[in-house]
């Protein structure tokens, strides 16, 4: 609708007319304004002289340090005498239709420059007609008239602003705000270097009591500070000049200000049912502060908290006196009442403002100060760990991406984590979610133990065992060791747990021992899993991200083994110790090493089958007599083989003779000879299938350091086969054993190679490398800001995230220009605000070099422009000096023609 207006506006040429009538009404508004505040001396005169002077010594002690003029002094007695009649017409006179018809009118204004319309800001100040109403100027002036600045009250603006005109005089302010943010530079100079005392009304009602109104409506008072500081901060945005904050700090003094930011803090306490909280006033005044203090260092000293002022001075003094600065500092503060410490409203505002640096369209770079939102301090220090540590690098070397790409999670955990607080149970165990993960793990060290050293146990067997007094003496040890590491918080309490277990099992025995720690062990992993829910929100993200969460997954696993531990089996239990690989990266990286180029290793293992293959064909062709494994038979198995060449299982008869008459004796089987006679074979035929050829060679071949030719038959030299086995067990040798198999071994250590260089890698560049612009530390040597100062104040990654929050969470009518500008880029997922290979701080030198040619330049095109309109102004001058004398000329002229033929 504003682009529509705007439209209207430049293609109709009637846009002069209607800023006339608009220009109109604000001069009648400011006239009415005038008269009601101009009274009459003659009326003043009339009204005894105790009804002109303040009943109030603390008012009259300030009304005196004023030069008042007479419709100062008469305000004054209207302000003091509210139940008289006269000052109830003044009060009605004060909102007459002119004024009051300004309030929708300055909205109206206000409308038109919302969400930073750059082309209506400007509109409003110079429309490009013969005639242009600059209408920022106008409402400034307003603002002026309604302070009472033309009167000389400046500091008496209690009796200017009431009940009945705040809400005009707010909304003044608002609307001057919008003409501003965006940034519109040309309407924040001209509000700026405006001839009025605008800039004086503004800094004065964030320093003024505004009383009397203060004393019953103080909500209306911390809207008009509010909207003051906001209005200061629009007069500084995205400049990379200081003439408009010289120009406020003018009229601002700063100890005032600072006083102003600690009453705000301490009237939260006094705070009843209000809308508008007098902390986040006061932290306005605060940001709008640190942006001033840039340019006075006197502001700059004031705004440290107590605790940076001891830790200064502890840095003085230790180096003045070569003494140990912790020691020094802890002094200090010892020294220092721990109640101001507490309540330093400065050392609040400092935690709970953050600054980042973004790139603008014009690829400038810009610094912003921001409040931190609320829900931002529920982000868990887990959560920030597993962040910093596992975000991934794109093709350009940036975590911007990933980082970004994380921040609609991290937001939501966020929430989650606000409401968690509102179930003290889940979040007390959720809390303490390591403390469990330690306790399960150590639960099922203790169990495996237990079922190592004792099973298969016998009930009542155990008792013997530890029954001795040694074992007597080994608990009392224990028991004293783990007193001992009560007290220096060393060995935790494994000790003492030790012992109890090692007491449980002598009185109550090993399997009601083992059924408690089963039982102890699940219930904790219960609570675990309900920890890991409260931190990760893992319900509240629905049953498919539930599904699709693998370590969610793994704990349920864990539970289920536990279960089946408990009312199955013990064994069972041993599965647990896998925990450790989840515990432990290095452990995690080793089979990941195995896992993360598992279809190289699994395709190098299909050549592998394939080769196996071919040589059991080999093998089952040719030398099929070659494969006589020996074995190894279990001690009463009659089960034989058969002779070679034969079926397995047949009975074989033979016959015996003896002398001329062979007497054979029938229904006698060779096994049963064997066994009577003489000691069973140990060797068997292990190729007469292909199937059991392929067998042999892959269960013996590729676990033989020598190949397939390790357990086959040793040939002789004279055997006509002999070349071929030689051949054959050279080939599966060398390629089999030598290349394929180290070709699966070498994928698997490159990998875990390639891991721990990436790991080393990457806390590398955790260490020496910014993580939201990638400069790395050896940028900022012999530099004004240290590698550390940059990646915690300037590029600190969570303010970044905090911001995203902030523009998140905030109202979109209330963003400021840069908020608006990070806004749509966050909305397009455009990631170029987000500085790369660039800080301010490396280029402030040049910049304020930049900046000083670039003033120089002005200053230089300034004088030009004046000088080419001088020179315009005379070449004009001349020409029409010039027009006029070739007109006399011509009449001249004319005239002799006119004498000649009259002669």
């Amino acid at each position: 609708h504003a682009s529509a207006f705007y439209n209207l506006m430049t293609s109709d040429k009637k846009s002069e007319r209607f800023f006339k009538v608009l220009h109109d009404r604000m001069k009648r508004a400011q006239q009415e304004t005038k008269s009601t505040v101009a009274v009459n001396m003659s009326d003043l005169g009339s009204q005894p002289r105790e009804d002109r002077e303040p009943a109030d010594p603390a008012t009259k002690g300030r009304v005196s340090s004023f030069s008042m003029p007479s419709s100062s002094r008469y305000l004054l007695g209207l302000g003091l005498h509210r139940g008289h009649d006269m000052s109830e017409r003044a009060q009605n006179n004060e909102m007459g239709t002119s004024v009051l018809i300004m309030r929708p009118i300055l909205r109206f204004l206000q409308l038109l420059c919302e969400n930073h319309n750059r082309d209506l800001q400007n509109f409003l100040r110079c429309q490009n007609n013969k005639t242009n109403y600059n209408l920022v100027c106008e409402t400034l002036q307003f603002l002026d008239i309604m302070c009472g600045s033309t009167t000389g009250g400046l500091g008496l603006l209690g009796l200017y602003i009431n009940e009945d005109n705040v809400g005009l005089v707010i909304q003044t302010l608002e609307t001057l705000t919008e003409y501003c943010q965006g940034p519109c530079h040309e309407n924040q100079t001209c509000i700026v270097t405006h001839e009025s005392n605008g800039i004086d009304i503004i800094t004065a009602l964030i320093l003024n009591d505004i009383s009397p109104l203060c004393k019953y409506r103080m909500d209306l008072v911390l809207q008009l500070k509010d909207n003051a500081s906001k209005l200061l901060l629009a007069l500084m945005e995205s400049r990379h000049d200081s003439e408009n904050a010289e120009r406020i700090l003018i009229s601002l003094r700063p100890q005032e200000l600072v006083d102003v930011i600690k009453k705000a803090y301490l009237q939260e306490e006094e705070r009843e049912n209000s809308e508008v909280s007098p902390r986040e006033v006061g932290h306005n005044i605060y940001i709008l502060a640190l942006q001033l203090s840039r340019h006075n260092k006197q502001l700059q000293h004031l705004l440290k908290p107590v605790r940076r002022i001891q830790e200064e001075e502890a840095e003085g003094i230790s180096s003045m006196l070569s003494l140990n600065n912790k020691q020094l500092s802890q002094m200090l503060k010892s020294s220092a009442p721990a109640q101001e410490e507490e309540e330093d409203p400065l050392a609040y505002y400092e935690n709970h403002t953050s600054q980042i640096e973004i790139v603008r369209q014009d690829r400038s770079m810009e610094q912003i100060v921001f409040p931190v939102p609320a829900i931002c301090q529920f982000l868990t220090e887990e959560t920030k760990h597993r962040l910093f540590t596992t975000t991934e690098q794109d093709e350009q070397g940036s975590k911007v991406s990933d980082f970004f790409d994380q921040s609609s999670f991290l937001h939501n955990e966020m929430e989650w984590q606000r409401r968690l607080r509102s179930m003290p149970l889940i979040y007390w165990f959720s809390r303490r979610m390591t403390l469990w993960g330690s306790i399960s793990f150590n639960l099922a060290v203790f169990i495996n133990i237990i079922i190592a050293f004792f099973y298969p146990y016998v009930e009542g067997a155990s008792t013997g065992v530890l029954g001795s007094p040694l074992i007597s003496l080994l608990f009392w040890i224990l028991i004293c060791f783990s007193i001992a590491a009560l007290f220096t918080k060393r060995y935790s309490v494994r000790p003492l747990i030790v012992a109890l277990i090692l007491r449980s099992i002598y009185y109550l025995g090993i399997g009601p021992t083992l059924n408690i720690l089963g039982a102890l062990n699940l219930t904790n992993k219960i609570v675990f899993v309900v920890s890991f829910v409260g931190n990760r929100g893992t319900f509240i993200r629905g049953y498919k991200a539930m599904v699709m969460d693998m370590e969610f997954l793994y704990h349920v696993g864990y539970i289920l083994t536990s279960v089946l531990g408990l009312f199955a089996h013990e064994l069972f239990y041993s599965i647990l110790l896998f925990d450790l690989i989840y515990r432990e990266e290095t452990l995690f990286n080793v089979i990941k090493s195995v896992t993360r180029n598992g279809r190289s290793i699994l395709l190098t293992a299909l050549l592998a089958l394939i080769l196996v293959y071919l040589f059991s064909i080999v093998g089952f062709l040719f030398l099929k007599d070659d494969f006589i494994l020996e074995v190894d038979r279990l001690p009463g198995n009659h089960s034989r083989a058969s002779p070679l060449g034969m079926p397995h299982g047949a009975a074989t008869f033979m016959g015996t003779c003896s002398g001329d008459k062979m007497d054979c004796v029938s229904e006698v089987s060779v096994p049963e000879i064997l066994e009577e006679d003489e000691e069973p074979d140990s060797t068997e035929r292990a190729c007469d299938t292909l199937l059991m050829c392929i067998v042999t060679v892959m269960n013996h071949g590729l676990r033989n350091g020598g190949g397939v030719g390790d357990i086959l038959r040793k040939p002789s030299k004279d055997e006509s086969l002999f070349p071929a086995r030689v051949v054959y067990d050279l080939l599966f040798f060398f390629i089999v054993i030598i290349i394929v198999l180290n070709l699966i071994f070498g994928v698997i250590i490159d990998t875990f190679a390639d891991l721990r260089s990436e790991k080393q890698k990457k806390e590398e560049i955790l260490k020496t490398t910014c993580f939201i612009c990638g400069l790395e530390r050896d940028k900022f040597d012999n530099k004004t800001v240290s590698f550390e100062e940059h990646i915690k104040l300037e590029h600190n990654m969570w303010n970044y995230l905090y911001f995203i929050v902030l523009v998140r969470v905030k109202n979109k009518t209330d963003y400021t220009g840069p908020e608006s500008y990070v806004a749509q880029m966050i909305k397009n997922k455009n990631l170029d605000w987000f500085p790369r290979m660039r800080a301010m701080s490396l280029v402030s030198g040049e910049g304020e070099g930049e900046q000083n040619e670039i003033r120089i330049l002005q200053e230089k095109l300034g004088s030009t422009m004046k000088l080419v309109s001088h020179l315009t102004s005379q070449l004009n001058e001349l020409k029409e000096q010039m027009t006029e004398q070739r007109k006399r000329r011509q009449r001249l002229g004319f005239v002799d023609v006119q004498n000649c033929m009259s002669r």
